[in-house]
């Protein structure tokens, strides 16, 4: 019941994100001819280019190789997300399309069509899966750069399309205003992906280290190691309390701590990434 309940949600993820980016696209993005960069914005440059085929064409048969691929390379889980995710955009595309277009300035377009893309693929990076296309090609990039910002990625691969649209269009305007879409597209998908990682890491220095450490353990349910420290003035030996919570328990951490002992000296630190017993586990695939 419990793995059933986890892959309904971890649908449910995908559909949604790629229901929010499809809003993006159609209400902002697509109105005013911005090339958000993509498969398909590489397919309409080799249409230009080489005039040969049409983007429809082009974008299906590099939509194919790159689902080979991602299946290969990722794992079936990322193949049978990102299949999920590709029809649920193409879907949606269809459904949103028949919404009224907001009349706003290219540069706000710009703004808000990548604020919602952003989210919206950042939601379904966070699922181990893509909606097909250029996502895969920056998904196979993140294996090779794995040091890199996965928005970073998405943002140098589909700058480069955008660019390579604007001269063959030869149109600089455009090209600038999709730029502007591009990085923020990107920035917003490490803020989803990234921002909900994040936890405190406290060292707390107090007489009354036991009965801090006690109480840490008892309503937190959170770890606690000792580290000697010694006072650089007295040079009396100190226990230095080292934990970690997560966002939502710092504040009843902090409130435990003053309750034990007033005077406690407490640092207070963001932490990307925890890895161990009640945090996330590392994998070869994370972002």
């Amino acid at each position: 019941m419990k793995k059933a309940l986890q892959e309904t949600i971890w649908f449910g993820k995908i559909i949604l994100g790629s229901a929010i980016f499809s809003l993006g696209f159609n209400l902002f993005l697509q109105p005013h001819g911005l090339n958000a960069g993509g498969v398909s914005g590489l397919a309409l440059v080799a249409v230009n280019l080489f005039h040969f085929g049409t983007v429809g064409t082009i974008t299906a048969v590099l939509n194919v190789i790159l689902f080979i691929i991602g299946g290969l390379r990722v794992g079936k889980r990322f193949l049978i997300g990102s299949l999920a995710g590709a029809a649920a955009v193409s879907l949606t595309l269809d459904l949103f399309a028949l919404l009224p277009v907001p009349q706003t300035e290219p540069l706000l377009a710009a703004l808000y069509g990548g604020i919602l893309c952003g989210f919206g693929l950042g939601v379904v990076f966070t699922t181990g899966s893509s909606t097909g296309g250029s996502d895969i090609i920056v998904r196979l990039l993140k294996q090779r750069w794995r040091n890199v910002p996965i928005g970073v990625i998405n943002i140098c691969f589909d700058l480069s399309v955008a660019g390579l649209a604007g001269l063959v269009s030869r149109d600089l305007t455009l090209a600038l205003y999709s730029g502007v879409a591009v990085f923020v597209t990107g920035k917003v998908i490490d803020a989803v992906v990234y921002s909900f990682d994040y936890s405190k890491v406290a060292l707390i220095i107090s007489e009354q280290h036991e009965r801090i450490s006690q109480e840490v353990m008892r309503r937190l349910d959170r770890g606690v190691t000792f580290l000697e420290g010694e006072g650089a003035y007295s040079h009396q030996p100190r226990k230095v309390i080292l934990t970690a919570v997560k966002k939502h328990q710092l504040a009843e951490l902090k409130e435990l701590v003053t309750d034990v002992d007033p005077n406690a000296f407490v640092i207070v630190q963001e932490a990307h990434q925890v890895l161990g017993d009640g945090f996330s586990h590392y994998s070869k695939d994370s972002l």
